[in-house]
């Protein structure tokens, strides 16, 4: 006589005793966890979310002026007191202007770009041609200094665009202006010293004005005192760099 199983599926789908048998004797796939769906979280909503500090440093400028007839925090100084300080910062923070490269622009746009944009900032004038191999060496230590001192407005012009007939003798020129007026004029790679680095053109920039900017405040004496102490700072390590460099290099070669 055939001998017969039957397999029985209770309602939930779950295996019978015959075929927990049959997994643990390798004949069935183990199985399955049972589905379970994840425990529901209400989404909180933003106007019962606690008001901390944590709460304000998300909040942007015009979201913080939005708050100022708040009632919850008519009731509370010192939440008050915060949002007034952290709207002070930021509007101190969107003070500063931030430039950070070097701008090309063309003859028309000098007025607006320099002279007038001298009026608050300093500004730096590279004039330059493709043709000189000694400008890009010049405009690559303006992008480094750009970078760093994204307060301090950097633009180059092609030199015969800002001056007709400009000789190319006299390339890379920088002209520095501030208030309207040329403050500094700098005629090729020879006014940097023997080697043009950032360093080097960031010392001359600094040398009797506080051309360079961080944008991190102070007054003019102070922030040119903390540029040039931070240039001699990097100055020197690149000194000592090369140095490391040279004695590899020549380390790396053996006399048989």
């Amino acid at each position: 006589m055939a001998d017969y199983h039957f397999v029985y599926k209770d309602v939930d789908g779950a295996s019978t005793q015959w075929d927990d048998i049959q997994r643990k004797l390798g004949n069935l796939p183990e199985k399955a966890p049972a589905f379970k769906p994840p425990a529901y979280t209400p989404e909180q909503d933003e106007s019962s979310a606690p008001k901390d500090q944590a709460w304000f440093d998300k909040k942007t400028e015009d979201e913080l002026e939005d708050l100022e007839d708040d009632k919850d925090l008519d009731d509370d100084r010192f939440l008050e007191q915060y949002r007034k300080k952290r709207l002070s910062e930021l509007r101190e923070a969107a003070k500063v202007r931030r430039y950070g490269t070097v701008t090309p622009i063309s003859g028309s746009d000098f007025v607006r770009e320099v002279t007038q944009a001298s009026a608050e900032d300093w500004v730096v004038v590279c004039l330059y041609k493709d043709s000189v191999a000694e400008c890009g060496l010049l405009l690559g230590c303006l992008e480094e200094l750009a970078s760093r001192y994204p307060a301090t407005k950097f633009v180059k012009i092609i030199s015969t665009d800002c001056i007709p007939n400009y000789p190319d003798c006299n390339l890379p020129t920088l002209l520095v202006y501030h208030h309207g007026a040329v403050k500094g004029t700098h005629v090729g790679l020879k006014s940097f010293g023997r080697r043009c680095t950032p360093e080097s053109v960031a010392l001359l920039l600094c040398q009797s004005e506080p051309v360079l900017n961080d944008g991190k405040g102070g007054d003019d004496d102070s922030s040119r005192e903390a540029v040039m102490a931070g240039v001699r700072k990097q100055f020197i390590e690149r000194v000592v760099r090369d140095h490391e460099n040279k004695d590899n290099d020549d380390g790396g070669y053996s006399s048989d």
